[in-house]
């Protein structure tokens, strides 16, 4: 990667299905508008349908002629995630599981799981093994899973999944984004195994202006206001690191995406190096063969030897 590469070397994604998840806002919307003005079909996986159509008639006022597609997905919810991928009957090229949550009170999801682990990485590691046999017959086919910095201090609390005897919603929402990226290097493994065209790709948006904080309390809210034009970027800049693992033609399957600024918080997009704890093939393997047996979901991919 040479120069600093922005939305506008985005190649000309005609023909191509890019589906997002939580592309109402944030990185989501930002990356969807950036795809759409490059003539992919986007659809945008939203829980929120009326956000999602305000958003899609904003990014239509700015490129006339976008190619947009609203659908419903609650990924806190398995069963709505198995019922979306049924009733979807499109093609796939490219699968970004941006969508997510970030630091609420404790709550379970309708299957008792808890809420970031199963919306930031239940729901996408179920959405992706039930749409990867489309996906495996795209253009250039690949998935895209946001992390976090946050996965730095992530782990997976195999003892206390839910955190039923110890909740702190910062540390489980590390032990979400943890499970990111454990799930984009073993999905790679998997692939690669396999023999598969499709490529598996992380990112992470170093510190970005986005709406996760909603949960925080309102003194924290109120001092995140006044700090966050100082220390974060746009949702614009945030989202190329995932834009490039999405489309450039030099993203190798398994690698991991972020700014090139100082510690990662803000800049353009280069290749990361995620902590040596997410790159341990056991964990990541116990966590798979946990998800497939929480989820349901079954990927028929063979384990990396």
């Amino acid at each position: 990667m040479s120069g600093k590469w922005t939305a506008d070397d985005i190649p000309d994604q005609s023909g191509r299905s890019i589906l997002i998840t939580g592309a109402s806002d944030g990185l989501g919307l930002a990356s969807a508008r950036a795809l759409a003005a490059k003539g992919a079909h986007v659809v945008m996986a939203v829980r929120n349908e009326a956000k999602a159509r305000a958003a899609a008639a904003e990014i239509s006022d700015a490129h006339p002629g976008a190619d947009l597609e609203i659908r419903h997905l609650d990924l806190l919810d398995l069963d709505s995630v198995t019922a979306f991928a049924s009733d979807f009957g499109g093609r796939v090229d490219t699968l970004i599981n941006n969508a997510g949550i970030m630091a609420p009170p404790r709550r379970l999801s309708p299957q008792g799981h808890e809420s970031q682990f199963a919306t930031n990485h239940l729901g996408h590691f179920a959405l992706t093994g039930l749409l990867l046999p489309r996906i495996e017959q795209g253009r250039d086919p690949r998935v895209v899973t946001v992390s976090s910095l946050a996965h730095g201090h992530g782990k997976i609390h195999f003892d206390d999944l839910t955190g039923e005897r110890r909740y702190s919603s910062t540390g489980y929402y590390g032990q979400s984004k943890f499970a990111n990226m454990l799930f984009g290097l073993e999905l790679d493994r998997r692939l690669r195994a396999a023999d598969s065209p499709v490529r598996s790709l992380i990112a992470h948006p170093g510190l970005s202006n986005t709406n996760l904080t909603h949960n925080f309390s309102a003194p924290v809210r109120l001092l995140g206001k006044l700090v966050t034009p100082l220390v974060t970027q746009s949702s614009e800049v945030g989202a190329l690191p995932q834009l490039y693992a999405a489309t450039d033609p030099h993203a190798e399957s398994g690698q991991y995406f972020g700014p090139d600024g100082r510690r990662e918080f803000k800049g353009h997009p280069k290749p990361v190096q995620p902590v040596a704890a997410a790159k341990d093939p056991e964990t990541a393997k116990r966590l798979w063969d946990l998800s497939e047996e929480l989820t349901g979901v079954r990927f028929g991919l063979p384990a990396a030897a």
